[in-house]
């Protein structure tokens, strides 16, 4: 591995957000070119209220982020006819709508414009440490590509939303950056904000255990000093504190044990939460009862192969068990619909062995070789956008399909 000197390192950062930062102003022509589309209605603000941009930036969950930055969480769960909890508020983690609020109360900024403010600064963060953390394993070169791909993602406009990814994603990439340097206590309090921010704790918690085993298994070259030790099972056990420390909050909060988990049945078409199977029946809906199934089965053995072949030793144990570890979560957890879209953010080290980037010796990484790959990726992405952003976030009065 080369050494990197303080002024290139610089250069590499300003060059990631120079990047960055015109991926956002493309996503910005697609929401104002969406705009005029959007009809006026409860979700914007009224009938016989004009759509604006930053209004348009906060539709759908915006919305409950909006309701919880104003009025806080209920302390009594919302129950219906049939006796069970209706959706409320607390399916929705309280980092990004309190920290909105404390824009607002400090700037005066409605929170359309503060949570949406938020979200744009979180991504260039998020940004320049997938840049750094892809740099020493990837090269400059590629790991420009990839945080360009990844800010162009069809899904990626809610990066500029007031949504959560970009705090998510913030969080994330700072957590893998700080196990990739060892700094496992670091670690450990990011793991903690995860867990007030998205739930995604225990994925990171299976990667964890994974870059544990690696340093433990290199203890000969490398001993382990007891402190060590100590700092390591301290992010470990960052990652089970995160994984119940919303849940946990709930039931203080309400009064029943059951507050997230009731709560987060209310958006299932079941009316509970049920591992796994929601996948089958809905492959089945869409794709009919012999391709849905297959689906099921291909689509796992492709993000395997992806990760797991020598085009992809660059990714190391920590970004491949990361790719392994989201998506089964996402399957064990999620009802699949048009939200996977979006879900699909958090899965930025897929897009190394896609552009061919991933080779230990780097064989892939010429701008030749990255830029044939990548540009036609590009495209697709920025059309993605558009689709994305007209057929999903724009609403159609009176339901429509949630991004």
């Amino acid at each position: 591995m080369t050494t990197r000197t303080g002024g290139s390192r610089l250069t590499f950062g300003v060059t990631v957000l120079a990047l960055y930062a015109a991926c956002r102003a493309v996503t910005t022509v697609v929401l104002l070119a969406v705009l005029p589309r959007q009809v006026p209605s409860g979700m914007t603000g009224g009938l016989d209220v004009p759509v604006t941009y930053w209004r348009f930036t906060a539709l759908w969950d915006g919305q409950w982020y909006e309701r919880i930055a104003l009025h806080g969480y209920p302390g009594v769960l919302p129950v219906g006819a049939g006796g069970h909890v209706d959706q409320n508020p607390w399916a929705f983690y309280p980092l990004f709508p309190f920290a909105s609020r404390a824009l607002m109360q400090v700037t005066g900024l409605d929170f359309p414009a503060a949570g949406s403010t938020i979200a744009l600064l979180c991504g260039f963060g998020a940004a320049l440490l997938m840049g750094l953390l892809l740099r020493g394993r990837i090269g400059s070169r590629a790991a420009l590509v990839v945080v360009v791909l990844w800010a162009s993602f069809p899904a990626s406009v809610t990066l500029q939303l007031a949504y959560t990814e970009s705090l998510a994603m913030l969080l994330l990439v700072g957590y893998l950056y700080a196990l990739d340097r060892r700094r496992w206590l670091v670690a450990t309090a990011i793991a903690v904000l995860v867990g007030l921010s998205r739930p995604i704790a225990v994925p990171l918690g299976i990667v964890t255990l994974v870059v544990v085993i690696v340093r433990w298994r290199a203890r000969d070259r490398r001993p382990i000093p007891v402190r060590e030790y100590a700092a390591m099972a301290a992010a470990l056990v960052g990652c089970a504190v995160a994984g119940f420390l919303w849940p946990a909050i709930a039931w203080w909060s309400t009064g029943s044990a059951s507050a997230y988990t009731d709560t987060m049945a209310a958006w299932r078409g079941s009316g509970e939460v049920q591992p796994f199977t929601p996948w089958l029946g809905t492959a089945k809906w869409w794709l009919g009862d012999t391709w849905g199934p297959l689906l099921l089965v291909v689509v796992p053995l492709v993000i395997i192969a992806m990760v797991a072949g020598p085009w992809a030793a660059a990714l190391r144990a920590d970004l491949r068990s990361w790719s392994l570890a989201y998506p089964f979560y996402l399957a064990a957890v999620l009802d699949p619909f048009t939200s996977i879209i979006r879900y699909l953010i958090p899965l930025f080290p897929l897009l190394v062995p896609l552009v061919g980037a991933g080779w230990a010796d780097r064989r892939g990484n010429s701008w030749a070789r990255l830029l044939v790959r990548a540009v036609p990726l590009l495209v697709l992405f920025v059309i993605g956008q558009y689709w994305w952003t007209d057929t999903l976030w724009r609403f159609v009065p009176p339901t429509d399909y949630p991004p």
